[in-house]
C-alpha cells in the first residue's frame, strides 16, 4: 500500500527539484550545441587530407627534426671537424640554423609578391601625398580667409575715415563760406542728392572709379593744404608750419 501512497510535496526530494521555468529548453539548447560540436569533431577526424596538406605534413616534420649523420652533407661537414649547434665558417661567425625554406604554394609567377609590396608602397605614397596636399590646401585656404578677413577690416576703417573726412571736410569749408565742394564726393551728400537720375550720376563717374583708399588720400590732403587739419589728430593747426611740426604724418600707420 506503501506504493500507492500518493507523494509528500512537503519532502526534501520534491523540494529539491528545480522546477524553473525554461530550463529544460535550456538544457536541450546545450545538449544540441556539445552534439554539433562533437559532430564537427568526428567529420575533422574522419575527413580525408589533400595531397598538398600531407605533403605539408611531412614536410614540416622532416624541417623540424635536426640533421643526423644518415645525411651526406651533414657528414661532410663533420669529418671536417664540425659539431652540430657549432656556427659555420673558420671563425664561428656563420649561421648556426639552416638556411629557413621557403615554399611556393600559390600559381602566381615569380616575383609576384615583390610586385604587390612594390604596388602597396606606392599606394601608401600615394595616399600620403594626398594628405599632404590637402592639408596645404587647407592651409592656403584658411591664410586666404585671414588675408580677406583683414583686407575687409581694413577697407571698414577707410571708409569710416573717409566719411569722417568728408563730415569735416564740410564743416571747414562752410565756415570759410565755401558752399560748394571742390568734389562733389568731398562732402557727404545729403539722402535727395543719392535719388538723382541716372543722367546725373553719369556725370559723377570719374569720382567712383577712384578707390576709397585713393579718395581717402586725396580728401586727406585737402584738409592739411586747405584747412591745416588733420583726421586722425582730431586738430586744426595754425598753419602749414605747425602742422608740419606737430603732426606725426598723413596717413592713419603714423598715428598708431
Amino acid at each position: 500500500m506503501e506504493g500507492d501512497e500518493e507523494e509528500d510535496y512537503m519532502s526534501d526530494l520534491f523540494i529539491k527539484q528545480d522546477v524553473r521555468p525554461g530550463l529544460p529548453m535550456v538544457r536541450r539548447a546545450k545538449e544540441a550545441i556539445q552534439k554539433e560540436e562533437k559532430q564537427k569533431e568526428a567529420n575533422e577526424k574522419n575527413r580525408q587530407k589533400s595531397i598538398k596538406e600531407e605533403e605539408k605534413e611531412r614536410r614540416d616534420l622532416v624541417l623540424k627534426s635536426a640533421l643526423g649523420n644518415e645525411n651526406k652533407g651533414f657528414a661532410l661537414l663533420q669529418k671536417m671537424g664540425y659539431k652540430s649547434g657549432q656556427a659555420l665558417g673558420k671563425t664561428g661567425e656563420g649561421i648556426v640554423e639552416p638556411i629557413p625554406l621557403n615554399i611556393k604554394t600559390g600559381r602566381s609567377g615569380l616575383g609576384h609578391e615583390e610586385l604587390k609590396k612594390r604596388k602597396a608602397e606606392e599606394k601608401l605614397e600615394n595616399y600620403r601625398q594626398k594628405l599632404h596636399m590637402k592639408k596645404q590646401a587647407n592651409e592656403q585656404a584658411a591664410d586666404q580667409f585671414r588675408i580677406r578677413f583683414k583686407t575687409k577690416q581694413e577697407e571698414r576703417k577707410m571708409e569710416g575715415d573717409l566719411r569722417k573726412s568728408q563730415r569735416a571736410c564740410q564743416q571747414l569749408d562752410l565756415q570759410k563760406d565755401i558752399d560748394v565742394p571742390k568734389e562733389t564726393w568731398f562732402w557727404i551728400e545729403p539722402e535727395e542728392e543719392e535719388k538723382k537720375d541716372e543722367e546725373e550720376k553719369e556725370d559723377e563717374c570719374t569720382s567712383s572709379d577712384l578707390s576709397v583708399s585713393e579718395k581717402l588720400h586725396i580728401l586727406t590732403t585737402y584738409l592739411r593744404e586747405e584747412h591745416f587739419y588733420c583726421i586722425w589728430c582730431g586738430t586744426t593747426y595754425e598753419d602749414s608750419e605747425d602742422l608740419s611740426s606737430n603732426c606725426p604724418g598723413d596717413s592713419a600707420a603714423d598715428h598708431d
